[in-house]
């Protein structure tokens, strides 16, 4: 099965921002769920999953010099023709090393969109909140939404999920899970010259509980608070005590 990251420089990344629709409005949410992060003035912010940068334009927008990374090349030449800002540095590398290209110390970082279940292994989300803790001050802030699949497990037809469709793709993942993970399988089928033709790419997402999260982030010296956005996912706020 493929990595997350062969899944999206292979499959998803080309669409992805199709996949977003109205892309204003996307960049719109973004900017609302940065504007009520409890924010310092300015400082260093790190984008982990950065994407199109839904999250690193606000934050540049705001006074922050933003360090983004993300591992699907495809999002990040994207990110870069939309910003054009000296303030916004890409690296196409692993989330865990994000240490490695911070140069001073940061004020905030964001790890937002469901990336957290990305992740290879819950070893690995334990391994990315302790270097997160490390690297911030006291007052300094951490962010996280994602995707809840385990305190709820969809049955039957509610696995099948129509992403978005026009009148020349349709994308629809089905959900099929086992006992620490999600497989989603994304099935695109695209018109060509008149035929449809179908794609189709499965790669594993964790099976993440927020008050997991929330515990860990606490067990390392973080004063939390827990909510949902309007999409459904879970939210995590962490400050550093």
């Amino acid at each position: 099965m493929p990595t997350s990251e062969t899944h999206y420089n292979t499959h998803l990344g080309a669409i992805y921002s199709w996949m977003l629709g109205d892309i204003e409005a996307a960049f719109a949410r973004g900017a609302v769920e940065i504007d009520a992060l409890p924010l310092p003035a300015r400082g260093i912010a790190v984008d982990l999953g950065a994407g199109l940068g839904l999250h690193s334009l606000p934050l540049a927008a705001r006074g922050f010099d933003v360090v983004a990374l993300d591992n699907c090349q495809v999002l990040l030449d994207a990110l870069r023709s939309r910003a054009r800002n000296p303030a916004i540095t890409t690296h196409s590398a692993d989330l865990l090393q994000f240490r490695c290209f911070v140069r001073q110390q940061a004020q905030v970082i964001v790890c937002m969109g469901d990336t957290l279940t990305h992740l290879p292994s819950i070893a690995s989300v334990e391994s990315l909140l302790a270097s997160i803790a490390a690297a911030l001050p006291r007052g300094g802030v951490f962010a996280t939404t994602f995707r809840d699949y385990a305190t709820t497990k969809l049955e039957g037809e509610q696995r099948f999920i129509l992403v978005r469709a026009d009148e020349k793709r349709i994308l629809t993942c089905f959900l099929e899970y086992g006992d620490g993970q999600v497989t989603v399988h994304d099935v695109l089928n695209e018109k060509d010259q008149g035929q449809w033709r179908q794609k189709v790419s499965s790669y594993p997402k964790l099976r993440l509980a927020p008050e997991w999260v929330a515990a860990r982030l606490t067990q390392l010296g973080f004063g939390v608070q827990r909510d949902a956005t309007p999409s459904g996912m879970a939210r995590i706020v962490a400050t550093k005590t």
